[in-house]
């Protein structure tokens, strides 16, 4: 949407009222998700920073750990980044000894990846905070409770470039 601009020469007035809640924009659910992911990435982020690692290791590391032998360009689609971006993060990976990288097999072009031992350890290193704030904020909801969340979730993925 563009920013409207005032008429009148000058400085724009200071709005001092918050925003509200709209029929179409539900502000509070906004604001759950921003200190949801924040606190969600919070204890991976403690530990990734003290190898200097950042958010963008810990997507490799998780993915490359669920899908084991999937290939850079799996990977660049999954996270719907650049080669570039992604040539950084995963040369520190490899060269620390957490992901090992293997030429495919009928094509030496093609490089697919695979965690170490090293590598699988941070995963659920990483993991075990997220799950023990998963399984809190759960409580003792059932599980049709559960799959109700995961449905929200799988929705709220964009759907073209999720699939």
């Amino acid at each position: 949407m563009p920013r409207q601009t005032s008429s009148k020469a000058g400085k724009p007035e200071p709005l001092a009222t918050p925003m509200e809640d709209t029929g179409i924009i539900d502000f509070e659910i906004i604001e759950l998700f921003f200190f949801a992911y924040r606190d969600f990435v919070s204890d991976p982020d403690a530990i990734l920073e003290k190898s200097g690692f950042g958010r963008a290791h810990h997507r490799v590391v998780h993915f490359v750990n669920r899908n084991p032998g999937m290939t850079v360009a799996d990977l660049l689609d999954t996270l719907k980044i650049t080669k570039q971006s992604l040539a950084r993060v995963l040369k520190q990976l490899i060269d620390s000894g957490y992901i090992r990288q293997v030429a495919g097999p009928e094509d030496r072009r093609q490089r697919k990846l695979y965690p170490t031992k090293s590598g699988r350890e941070l995963a659920l290193a990483l993991a075990e905070p997220q799950s023990r704030r998963i399984e809190r904020a759960f409580g003792g909801s059932t599980p049709e409770a559960r799959e109700g969340v995961k449905a929200f979730l799988r929705g709220m993925r964009d759907r073209q470039k999720a699939d």
